[in-house]
């Protein structure tokens, strides 16, 4: 399996779509929002055209009503990928969702369901008492996770502390950080370019999403703003807009802002794996390729 990861807009998409038309192969998507068929636009979903270049899995395959999570998505993946590789030599899985890539390639761990009493209860007090209360309640009840934890994605920290709570055990002690053995081959393509670059490239993207209609989507969706996968930048931010806290202009500026910490974020998340080899998106090419260490 060949994986082509990287931060957002750095250009995955054109050289993955060289790479399967290469091999004759599908790609499989690994990013979590191309999932909801309503997110077009401000998903960057691949286009009807390259989507008819090589067939694809996990695009446009849910709605933003539906729940799904990176361990449906591991345990969908694998079963389509044992199909696959009857017909296939080789497989892709393209995309940037970290925790879907690690879902695949080295699998998760097996964290307990949390009764739904309990969620509502912390759901609760969060609301009341607040991000900082969040924070200093998942510290208290672990130390070692919270060192870890983005402290500003409240669902990660809510998740974390509702197992605290239910199992009476640290979220920490049950992510063991085994990878589970996998019947096939997993070669790693890390695509990146200098930061001023990519940043350029994503307040570009930004731009060129608005003018594709990413406003209009946006409105169409700002009734549902409270499911999980429109807590997604692009959206958010303009659903301030619509709500008068902020200028349109504002807004946007916010979007460009959000996806560059993004990236940021991506980029840290991937430099911790060493089996990742990294390229700029113009210098790989399929005899680059064939000379990888595999």
């Amino acid at each position: 399996m060949l994986v082509i990861l990287g931060p957002t807009g750095v250009g995955k998409t054109e050289l993955s779509l060289q790479m399967a038309e290469f091999f004759g192969c599908p790609i499989l998507s690994s990013d979590s929002r191309q999932l909801y068929r309503e997110m077009k636009i401000g998903t960057a979903m691949p286009t009807t055209e390259q989507l008819a270049r090589v067939k694809h899995y996990f695009i446009a395959t849910h709605s933003i009503f539906d729940t799904y999570s990176a361990g449906q998505y591991e345990t969908d993946a694998l079963q389509l990928m044992e199909e696959l590789f009857k017909q296939h030599h080789t497989l892709m899985l393209v995309g940037g969702s970290m925790l879907y890539i690690d879902a695949v390639c080295k699998g998760l761990d097996n964290i307990p369901e949390v009764p739904q009493d309990i969620r509502d209860q912390v759901n609760a007090e969060y609301k009341q008492k607040g991000l900082e209360w969040l924070q200093q309640s998942l510290q208290k009840l672990d130390p070692v996770h919270y060192a870890k934890v983005d402290r500003h994605n409240h669902k990660r920290m809510l998740h974390a502390l509702e197992v605290c709570i239910s199992t009476g055990k640290p979220y920490s002690s049950f992510c063991t950080g085994k990878s589970k053995k996998r019947p096939f081959n997993i070669i790693k393509i890390g695509l990146n370019r200098p930061r001023p670059e990519l940043y350029e490239r994503i307040n570009l993207r930004v731009d060129e999403m608005m003018q594709d209609g990413l406003l209009e989507e946006a409105q169409k969706l700002y009734p549902y703003r409270h499911l999980n996968p429109l807590n997604t930048v692009g959206y958010k931010e303009l659903f301030n807009y619509m709500d008068g806290t902020w200028t349109l202009d504002f807004a946007i500026n916010m979007i460009k802002q959000d996806s560059r910490h993004y990236a940021k974020r991506q980029l840290t998340w991937f430099n911790a794996d060493k089996n990742i080899q990294w390229f700029q998106p113009d210098e790989f090419t399929i005899e680059k390729f064939k000379d990888l260490k595999i």
